[in-house]
């Protein structure tokens, strides 16, 4: 029970790293993109940071997932919980939203990385960071969501 209230803990901060470290390579990206800049060294560090928060966030996310007494409810009894929303939310979309969401920050800090021009690289890293984003504030189960309610920050 303790390592799991420890996951609870860096899930709680990563979830906030993650998406301040989206929010300033989305600035960054868009700043260089739209200002034909130099793709720096620190642009390079600020894609590959975000990227690297992101994977961390999912493993600790997985941990949390497979750990669950209420995903573990979910898999045990499938059809009974397929009418309760919160409880779908939880086994199936918002896990299945987030492994997309990281999926999509992977492809764009790779795909950034290769690129050969500096616009490209801004371009491809703002519209793949973007999109995940998205996806990300899709799935957060906001105190006000119809379909699932969590506060922004736990107390432990």
């Amino acid at each position: 029970m303790k390592a799991y209230s420890l996951l609870l803990f860096f899930h709680s901060l990563f979830r906030w790293l993650v998406l301040l470290g989206l929010a300033y390579a989305l600035c960054r990206g868009v700043r260089g993109w739209s200002g034909r800049r130099a793709f720096s060294s620190r642009d390079n560090m600020v894609r590959h940071t975000t990227a690297t928060l992101a994977h961390v966030q999912l493993v600790i996310g997985y941990g949390l997932y497979f750990n669950s007494p209420l995903v573990q409810w979910f898999r045990g009894h499938f059809r009974e919980a397929m009418g309760q929303l919160p409880v779908v939310f939880f086994g199936l979309i918002h896990i299945l939203l987030m492994t997309l969401a990281i999926v999509l920050i992977t492809i764009g800090s790779a795909a950034a990385k290769r690129k050969t021009t500096d616009v490209g690289k801004f371009r491809t890293m703002t519209l793949w960071y973007l999109l995940a984003l998205v996806i990300i504030l899709l799935a957060v189960p906001w105190p006000f969501s119809p379909f699932a309610r969590r506060p922004l920050f736990r107390t432990f």
